[in-house]
């Protein structure tokens, strides 16, 4: 993860640049649409701030963490909340979010780590409450263009959830990229929801 962090502290403004201004709304009402108005959500590696921003738009109230400070220094311009810097192993909440929002965020830790992850984000989620994750579709696990990604299709991401407790595949989809550039790059999209029907 440390190599990854690095990536994107050196690479903030360009990131921050290339995906502030993409149209994200498809994705980002599906998931307030399993939401209450003014519900709390947590933007989990929040990037350049885009989706945050979104959704403070729309009513919502957001926490924004990042583990690059650069990111989090952008992102807070962006949005005009203060991001906090804290890398995903230090979630620490408990029954405090309505939805986390992951957008290719966890998708940078391996399997094992993901798995941790996952269940500090179910623990941090009020029950009922809906989680967003998305990862670039395939099946590679490893670096890429100087940051760690753990893909998943469909078939890997069920063997993922068959060893997680307290959460059910509500939805999930396959998106094209929509960074014009990557228009050839598809992406699965899961939202989980906590301990209903588990």
């Amino acid at each position: 993860m440390r190599r990854t962090i690095e990536y994107y502290e050196q690479n903030a403004k360009r990131f921050a640049e290339e995906t502030v201004a993409v149209d994200f709304a498809n994705t980002q009402n599906r998931f307030l649409n399993k939401l209450k108005p003014g519900s709390l959500i947590l933007d989990f590696g929040c990037g350049s701030g885009r989706d945050t921003k979104y959704f403070l738009e729309q009513g919502y109230l957001v926490e924004a963490v990042d583990g690059s400070a650069e990111l989090c220094k952008l992102a807070g311009m962006h949005t005009g909340i203060k991001v906090k810097h804290m890398l995903f192993g230090d979630l620490s909440e408990i029954n405090r979010y309505d939805g986390i929002w992951a957008c290719a965020s966890v998708l940078h830790l391996p399997e094992d780590e993901l798995r941790d992850v996952v269940g500090k984000m179910t623990t941090a989620l009020r029950e009922n409450g809906v989680i967003y994750l998305s990862f670039k579709y395939g099946t590679f696990a490893g670096e890429r263009n100087g940051r760690f990604f753990t893909d998943m299709t469909e078939v890997s991401f069920a063997e993922f959830m068959e060893k997680t407790e307290s959460l059910t595949v509500e939805e999930q989809w396959v998106t094209s990229d929509v960074r014009l550039e990557r228009g050839g790059e598809q992406w699965l999209n899961v939202i989980l929801r906590k301990g209903i029907n588990v």
